[in-house]
């Protein structure tokens, strides 16, 4: 039982301390951020196998390294030099159409993987290609050249209304209140609307989204 209540405390004190560092996932963490994780469930694996050894000597160590992410990730916030230093710049690994081969030798990139990451973002050819940045977290942005970008609404001369943001208002049968006022709707004036769609029952909807014109999504559940 002690070993059982001494992983439900390291797991819930992991579980906040991550939480606290933020919502960002594995790919997206800068690398101090990514060791800062790696160490912390380290520390929190030691103590949670050996119950020899006292529980704060796990506590004090993880507390530790949260103190040190939230003054690293500060400090590169408010100072430039200081999130160069930690975080590194941003690298062109294309630049107009053409490959920076010294910059993916330092990098120690080869070319398979550049054009892997390049048929990722749906970029076969290179030639369509004006910029290529490898991002400090690791990930790779693509600017693609006039000729291959998407199409928009603009380029037609064509103005489309903005939907905003969709909010979900049902969720398997059960109604979302808080979403429901934000659109200034009543329960009742939704079950109208979803009746003139041929919904008579509510809790047969799985799901339900309205966005900012009024326009609502739905999907009944399975078999229904």
């Amino acid at each position: 039982m002690i070993l059982f209540f001494r992983t439900l405390i390291l797991f819930a004190l992991v579980v906040v301390v991550m939480r606290i560092m933020g919502k960002r996932q594995i790919g997206e963490l800068q690398p101090f951020e990514l060791v800062v994780a790696i160490m912390i469930s380290e520390l929190a694996a030691v103590p949670m196998a050996d119950i020899e050894i006292p529980l704060i000597d796990g506590i004090i160590p993880i507390l530790t390294l949260l103190l040190a992410q939230v003054f690293l990730a500060y400090l590169t916030l408010i100072n430039h030099t200081a999130r160069t230093i930690i975080c590194g710049r941003p690298s062109i690994l294309i630049e107009k159409g053409t490959i920076i081969e010294s910059e993916l030798r330092r990098l120690r990139i080869n070319i398979n993987d550049l054009l892997e990451q390049l048929r990722v973002k749906n970029y076969a050819n290179i030639s369509d290609v004006d910029y290529a940045i490898l991002e400090t977290n690791g990930q790779m942005s693509i600017i693609p050249k006039g000729a291959s970008r998407a199409l928009q609404t603009k380029d037609l001369g064509i103005t489309a209304k903005d939907p905003g943001l969709p909010l979900t208002i049902i969720i398997d049968g059960t109604m979302i209140k808080h979403n429901l006022a934000l659109f200034h709707l009543t329960e009742d004036e939704l079950l109208t609307k979803l009746k003139e769609k041929g919904v008579s029952n509510l809790k047969d909807i799985f799901f339900a989204s309205i966005d900012s014109t009024g326009t609502i999504t739905w999907q009944k559940k399975d078999g229904v």
